[in-house]
């Protein structure tokens, strides 16, 4: 049995990326002030951000000096020391905010104002201020920075609007408006690593649409499994399938269902279903590890965050974290 732990803990090991650093899982909580950090590694929580209250979007400085969360409570956008785990800096923004995410060098995090007419915030990492307020039609719930750096893409439930926005002009390049409200989104790369597909999960839609970069078209929308009969579903209120992401070698989508309480994995580029595996009540976030190995499920309804094999589709463990964890994602610190 000690040969057999021994030999797992080694394996996790041998599976992260020693040359780029410490890898990290950062899980909020939506009805807490405490955000959890967690050793992909041990599976354990290895610190706890306090003093947030309400806190939603996060991501990391590539550089590994700070952490940035939304705050809703506060409307502002929070530096967090890596090492202190300390609020050194909080940016006020336009309007309440919802997610966020980071630019590729690390200078701009794009946040999404959830209230008023729409908008993403800009803010400069370096001068720690708000650079502009970029308008897009709706309240805005996620910002996402594309795969290759180039474009930050702005979903709005309210206004059911895609916003493209180019990072070297930070002003709208191109929007499409679909029959249901945005909700999470992930991308699949092109060889030359530029963005392919769009998969974007909908207001009351168990599953996802699938949207070509290129021609601004929805080519393909997939439903979810149904539970098998003697498994009952859990109330989620229009919001069914929220959460999703790619691999890192770009062969695999894993896809949260709030409804079903489970997530599930379907190749790519044919998008056949593979399998699923049951986790926590209402699966809000996942996350991958470097490795693209490892599922890290924010369950919001469990206050669980379920760690996923995803190959086998087998839930390793749980790990109790704060009240309604949603949003989470993974960082690697110098």
């Amino acid at each position: 049995m000690k040969l057999t732990l021994r030999s797992r803990y080694l394996g996790l090991l041998l599976t992260l990326p020693l040359a780029a650093g410490t890898v990290r899982i950062l899980q909020t909580n939506s009805a807490g002030d405490d955000v959890h950090v967690i050793d992909p590694v041990t599976n354990k929580v290895v610190g706890v951000i306090k003093g947030i209250e309400v806190n939603h979007g996060a991501a990391a400085d590539p550089n590994g000096k700070y952490y940035y969360i939304s705050n809703e409570a506060e409307s502002t956008l929070d530096f967090v020391d890596t090492k202190t785990l300390k609020v050194v800096k909080n940016v006020p923004l336009t309007n309440h905010p919802n997610n966020i995410s980071i630019s590729k060098d690390g200078k701009r995090v794009y946040v999404a104002i959830a209230r008023g007419s729409g908008a993403v915030d800009v803010i400069d990492t370096v001068s720690m201020e708000r650079a502009k307020s970029i308008s897009v039609k709706g309240p805005v719930h996620n910002t996402y920075v594309t795969p290759d750096g180039k474009y930050v893409v702005a979903g709005s439930i309210p206004s059911k609007t895609i916003t493209v926005i180019p990072t070297a002009t930070e002003t709208p390049e191109w929007a499409m408006t679909m029959d249901l409200g945005i909700r999470p989104m992930a991308f699949s790369t092109n060889p030359d690593g530029s963005t392919k597909w769009m998969f974007v999960q909908l207001s009351g839609l168990n599953g996802f649409a699938v949207i070509d970069f290129a021609t601004r078209k929805e080519i393909n929308r997939i439903k979810l499994p149904n539970l098998p009969a003697g498994k009952a579903t859990f109330p989620v209120g229009g919001n069914e399938s929220h959460g999703m992401a790619v691999t890192s070698d770009g062969k695999t989508l894993v896809v949260n269902s709030r409804l079903n309480s489970s997530i599930y994995t379907y190749s790519l580029p044919d998008l056949k279903l593979i399998g699923g595996v049951e986790v926590g009540k209402s699966p809000d976030w996942v996350t991958l590890t470097p490795d693209g190995k490892t599922a890290y499920v924010a369950n919001a309804a469990s206050d669980t965050v379920s760690v996923v094999d995803i190959a086998n589709l087998k839930q390793i463990t749980q790990i109790r974290v704060g009240q309604v964890p949603k949003r989470n994602t993974t960082v690697i610190l110098p």
